[in-house]
């Protein structure tokens, strides 16, 4: 048996396990990971921990405790407060502002890990504090970023459109963006409707806002706030004055927090490097207060991205994708070779970097174009939406960055199972979507 079939057979079985069992599926892709790199593929165990995303990883903790801090401080309730102020109160604009908001920054050109975390923990306390699904909201952002993503000028854009003129192929940039943001639109809309969007339509920020509870009120004395409680007929309300400390801190967090996206956004630094060079001069400057900041940080999601990511470079050296890629291209049927290939670049995108692969699927689909009769616009559309859709996995960046920072009105491992549900919906129904829409009616 050939490391390919190896690689792959390993893939599924750490895949069933960590869905059956309460492990870490990170600790199992470094299981996989080890045994199929050393026995299958001869690497020694330095070439396969030279596999780990060292720049996910960092991002993740860079992200995660610059936000702990945040939230630590009160800064992420005045940045919410102040956001449903701007769209009128009206609670059901909230997921769709951070939906184009992010669109926006990945369609000028930011990374999408980077929109995304900059974007999803803000949009995560909306969902928290104003009662939104925190599927619906994390999983927003995650398309939105995906939606904005194809644009010309856009890092997926420039990739696809690089690599389709390296292999001779007829380029079209706006139907690649355009498509990419329709899918990605429909995509929110479907979860807008089932996951109680409509229910938001007739709530008010100012009407929740006026439900504090004692929780609510222990929430503030955290962040500094001296309440007074006023019981009333079963009722609880609270009114707190700020101390000059906080407002202090919750100042200088703002301005961290606009030079983290600027410095990452318009002078193309890393993420995670700003990010947590922000967090450590925050917490330099309250010592104190912030001393617990860095438990806060995601760490068993870190060890589930470290390890798959270590596992998904094994996979890419066992040259598993090529291997089912000339498998589809050699299929009787240009049509069916076009949909596996959609499916091949979902499922291995859904546990690999996005940008990674979108230079090795394209070109595996060039016999196909050229003697399958296939419109290469729509296939390699197809390709880049059905590669990079999935990236709401728990398993990629923009995914394990929504878990990171989930809310605290829901517990890690339910929203672990949420989002990993969805994205499994997503990589079963994605590729046969863009598939069925964009190569099917042209065959």
């Amino acid at each position: 048996m050939g490391p390919e079939w190896v690689s792959i057979i390993a893939l599924v079985a750490l895949f069933v396990i960590g869905t059956l069992l309460p492990i870490n599926m990170g600790a199992l892709a470094y299981v996989a990971a080890w045994l199929v790199g050393v026995y299958s593929l001869q690497l020694s165990e330095k070439e396969i921990l030279a596999g780990v995303s060292g720049d996910l990883i960092l991002t993740l903790i860079g992200v995660t405790y610059l936000f702990a801090i945040t939230k630590n401080n009160g800064t992420v309730d005045l940045i919410v407060r102040s956001a449903v102020k701007a769209v009128g109160g009206r609670v059901a604009l909230i997921p769709w502002v951070m939906f184009f908001v992010t669109a926006l920054l990945t369609a000028i050109g930011a990374a999408s890990p980077a929109a995304c975390a900059i974007i999803g923990p803000i949009a995560l306390g909306f969902a928290a504090r104003y009662k939104i699904n925190p599927l619906l909201m994390g999983m927003f952002v995650v398309h939105g970023a995906q939606g904005g993503g194809f644009s010309p000028i856009s890092i997926y854009g420039t990739i696809t459109n690089s690599v389709m003129k390296d292999n001779n192929l007829p380029s079209s940039p706006m139907t690649v963006f355009l498509a990419s943001l329709a899918v990605n639109l429909l995509m929110a809309v479907v979860l807008f409707v089932v996951l109680g969007g409509r229910r938001l339509m007739s709530l008010r920020a100012d009407d929740i806002d006026g439900e504090v509870g004692g929780e609510e009120l222990t929430e503030e004395l955290h962040h500094g706030g001296v309440g007074v409680l006023t019981r009333g007929t079963g009722t609880i309300t609270a009114t707190r004055t700020q101390a000059l400390g906080v407002k202090r801190d919750q100042v200088l967090t703002l301005v961290a927090f606009t030079l983290v996206a600027v410095i990452a956004l318009a002078f193309d630094k890393n993420i995670g490097f700003v990010s947590i060079t922000a967090a450590v001069i925050l917490a330099m400057l309250s010592p104190i207060q912030h001393k617990d900041a860095i438990k806060q940080v995601a760490w068993p999601t870190v060890l589930l991205v470290a390890g798959v990511s270590t596992y998904a470079a094994v996979l890419t050296e066992a040259k598993a994708p090529e291997f089912v890629g000339g498998w589809a291209a050699g299929l009787g049927a240009a049509i069916v070779g076009a949909l596996v290939l959609c499916y091949v670049g979902g499922v291995v995108s859904a546990f690999a970097s996005s940008t990674a692969l979108l230079p090795v699927i394209i070109p595996i689909a060039v016999p196909l174009i050229a003697n399958g009769g296939i419109g290469a616009a729509a296939f390699v559309a197809a390709l880049a939406i059905a590669s990079t859709i999935v990236d709401v996995s728990p398993f990629s960046t923009n995914g394990a960055l929504m878990l990171a920072n989930r809310p605290d009105t829901i517990s890690e491992p339910v929203y672990y199972k949420q989002i990993l549900t969805y994205s499994v919906i997503v990589v079963i129904a994605g590729p046969l979507l863009v598939w069925a829409a964009l190569i099917l009616p042209g065959w």
